[in-house]
C-alpha cells in the first residue's frame, strides 16, 4: 500500500499579509478527505476535513466575508 502525501497550495487570492490556510485537494479521490493547515506554520498540525465539512467551511467563510 502506498501512502500519498498532501500536495499543499493556497488560493491565488491569498495576498492578505500571511493570514492564509493551505489545502491539499489531491487526497479527495484516494482518501475522501481534505487536509487544511496554517500557511505560517507548515510543520505544525493540520485538520483533516471530510468533503462535506470542507464545503460547510467554505460556505461559512463566504457568508462571513460579506
Amino acid at each position: 500500500m502506498t501512502t500519498e502525501s498532501p500536495r499543499w497550495f493556497k488560493s491565488s487570492y491569498s495576498d492578505n499579509g500571511g493570514a492564509c490556510i493551505e489545502v491539499a485537494t489531491n487526497l479527495i479521490t484516494s482518501h475522501g478527505v481534505i487536509p487544511v493547515r496554517d500557511s505560517k506554520n507548515p510543520d505544525g498540525p493540520h485538520l483533516t476535513l471530510s468533503t462535506d465539512a470542507w464545503a460547510g467551511l467554505v460556505e461559512f467563510a463566504r457568508r462571513s466575508a460579506v
